[in-house]
C-alpha cells in the first residue's frame, strides 16, 4: 500500500491529515504496542491546527454529524456514544453545554464517550469550562489522543 493509501486508511481513527501522513510515513510496524507509541508520539508533536482539524472530524456529544468526518468516523463516534442514551432533558442540556463551551472555547467539546452516561459527559463538560485556554487546550487533545487510541483497535480487528 502506498503511503498515501496507508493514510487515507487510517485518517478516520483521528481525523488529522497530517497525523495521519505522518504515521503512514512511519511503518511498518512489528505490534500494535509500536502503532500505538508512534500514533501517541506523531499526535503530541503536532501543532494545534492539525489538533483542531482532528476535533472538526468528531460529531458535537448528542448529535450525528461533524464539520468534516468520514463516514467511518461518524459511525465509530455513533458507538461510541451510544452507552449515552440521553434522553430528551439530556439532549437539550448537551446541547446547551455544547454551545456554551463552542463559545467559551471556539470548538466542539471532545471527550472520550466510550462507556460515559449523558451525566457523566455533562459533569466533565461542566468541570472542563472552568480550565483557561491553554489547558482546555491540552485536554481536549489527550481526549482526542485517547479516542484515537481506541480507533486504531477497532481498524486493525476490521
Amino acid at each position: 500500500m502506498s503511503a498515501e493509501d496507508a493514510a487515507r486508511a487510517v485518517l478516520p481513527c483521528c481525523g488529522s491529515e497530517a497525523w495521519a501522513a505522518q504515521l503512514a510515513g512511519l511503518r511498518p510496524f512489528a505490534s500494535f504496542a509500536e502503532l500505538s507509541v508512534a500514533s501517541d508520539a506523531v499526535w503530541l508533536g503536532l501543532p494545534e491546527r492539525d489538533w483542531m482539524q482532528a476535533f472538526d472530524s468528531h460529531p458535537r456529544i448528542g448529535q450525528g454529524h461533524a464539520k468534516a468526518a468520514t463516514a467511518k468516523s461518524l459511525a465509530w463516534s455513533e458507538g461510541e456514544q451510544a452507552a449515552a442514551n440521553p434522553d430528551e432533558l439530556a439532549k437539550a442540556r448537551l446541547a446547551a453545554g455544547n454551545a456554551a463551551y463552542e463559545a467559551r472555547f471556539g470548538r466542539i467539546f471532545i471527550v472520550c464517550a466510550t462507556g460515559k452516561s449523558a451525566g457523566e459527559m455533562l459533569s466533565i463538560l461542566e468541570g472542563r469550562m472552568t480550565n483557561d485556554d491553554a489547558t482546555e487546550m491540552r485536554e481536549a487533545a489527550e481526549q482526542q489522543r485517547l479516542i484515537t487510541q481506541l480507533r486504531l483497535r477497532k481498524w486493525l480487528s476490521a
